[in-house]
């Protein structure tokens, strides 16, 4: 079920206190702020320390960003956060996942077609959103290519957007103009 309005509306930037101005500084393109962080303004303290955690699984991980873009979309698509898929699916386009490959995200680990390696991060996913544990046999298969950082990574990518799904979701946060839903 995916709210139709906000139940916690975004701050208009016009509104922004110093302290938000100084945690979101406009945008340099003189483009509004997404959604998400202008409704996270909401509680400026919680919002200046979620932006380190956030900033470090979006940006400063060990995980390539293939990988990484596999776990969000999955978790955004396990977790029904429509908004977190529509903006993952534009950053995934942008490193190089095909739309067929977007489209079978949402078909899983077990759908045709994947690298066994993107099964298995699709498969890590899965099985922490359905019982917050990677399998030994998972677990086995990503410690083949990722030492312990980019395994903490996984956990840690997969925890944090599941975390900003269940947000965006409880909260109301609308997509901005122009962003696509789950594939049919």
């Amino acid at each position: 079920m995916r709210l139709r309005k906000p139940r916690i509306a975004p701050v208009d930037e016009t509104d922004f206190t110093p302290e938000l101005r100084e945690i979101l500084p406009s945008r340099p393109d003189g483009g509004r702020l997404l959604n998400i962080f202008t409704t996270l303004a909401r509680y400026p303290k919680l919002l200046k320390r979620w932006l380190v955690f956030a900033g470090h699984v979006l940006g400063k991980s060990k995980l390539e960003p293939r990988a990484r873009e596999l776990l969000i979309l999955r978790t955004g698509f396990l977790c029904r956060a429509e908004y977190e898929w529509a903006h993952h699916v534009v950053i995934a386009r942008g490193v190089g996942f095909t739309e067929e490959e977007i489209r079978r995200v949402a078909l899983g680990p077990e759908a045709p077609g994947w690298e066994p390696f993107d099964a298995m991060l699709l498969r890590a996913a899965d099985e922490l959103h359905d019982d917050q544990m990677i399998t030994d046999g998972t677990w086995a298969g990503l410690s083949q290519k990722y030492g312990t950082e980019e395994l903490m990574d996984v956990v840690f990518t997969v925890g944090e957007y599941t975390l900003v799904s269940m947000a965006l979701n409880a909260f109301g946060v609308q997509p901005e103009e122009g962003l696509e839903g789950f594939p049919p």
